[in-house]
């Protein structure tokens, strides 16, 4: 797994690499000291994980986080402070570690990482142990009291909310203890499709689509709901679509 170490202090890179070195599947791709430096050296490496310090010079871990397209690497917090763990873990952050890291912490948050993916292949099958659903597939959905068997062919949109996803299907929007990115693994690819960090649209509801600012896309879905495409994901969209 190739890792992004980005923080503006020198030393704490430093005592990363030496923590990290112990872990022979990590392979540390690069450096970066600032989300200007970090977006670059995400586009040029494209890591599997990144070890996120929260704030630097200019702009804050979270302010990288925002502006990177799906799908996104693993995110591993580095901090001096406590106080930011909450919003941290909005963004479906693997783990969050104090400095100076504690080498038992990074190996359990690098446990994680090891188990998220190396879930066994089911027998005949190529992908993952996750049954991909297909639109004339139900699924059971569960909010408080209330439950629904709903058809996945009915639900129009997914939307993240922190480790939280909320689903819209007819008239409901019930909330998950799920997050988007979990659900999106259960879902067909090609019928859904993730058109922003926080946003999965079922293809078939899409209704019209019309330019958006910034080389975006506005897609407006059966029902009256509109969805923002960011410009990489409108072109990923187009690509994918066109004739």
């Amino acid at each position: 797994m190739k890792a992004l170490l980005i923080d503006d202090e020198r030393l704490a890179r430093n005592e990363l690499r030496r923590l990290l070195a112990a872990h022979a599947d990590i392979t540390i791709a690069g450096e970066a000291v600032d989300v200007p430096d970090a977006l670059e050296k995400v586009a040029a490496l494209k890591p599997d994980l990144l070890f996120l310090d929260v704030q630097m010079p200019g702009a804050d871990g979270f302010s990288l986080l925002e502006q990177l397209e799906p799908p996104l690497p693993a995110v591993i917090f580095t901090t001096a402070y406590d106080e930011f763990a909450v919003k941290a873990f909005e963004f479906n952050a693997l783990d969050y570690l104090l400095k100076p890291v504690d080498p038992n912490r990074l190996v359990a948050a690098l446990e994680k990482l090891r188990h998220r993916g190396s879930k066994p292949p089911i027998p005949g099958e190529g992908g993952p142990a996750t049954h991909r659903l297909s639109l004339e597939d139900k699924v059971f959905v569960r909010e408080g009291d209330r439950c629904w068997f709903v058809p996945v062919k009915n639900i129009r949109l997914l939307e993240s909310e922190g480790n939280y996803t909320r689903l819209h299907f007819d008239d409901q929007k019930p909330q998950l203890f799920r997050s988007l990115t979990a659900m999106e693994e259960r879902l067909d690819g090609r019928h859904f499709f993730r058109a922003n960090r926080k946003q999965v649209i079922n293809l078939a509801w899409v209704e019209g689509i019309e330019p958006w600012f910034s080389g975006g896309l506005l897609v407006k879905l059966r029902g009256g709901l509109k969805v923002e495409l960011s410009r990489r994901q409108a072109q990923d969209f187009r690509e994918r679509m066109s004739l």
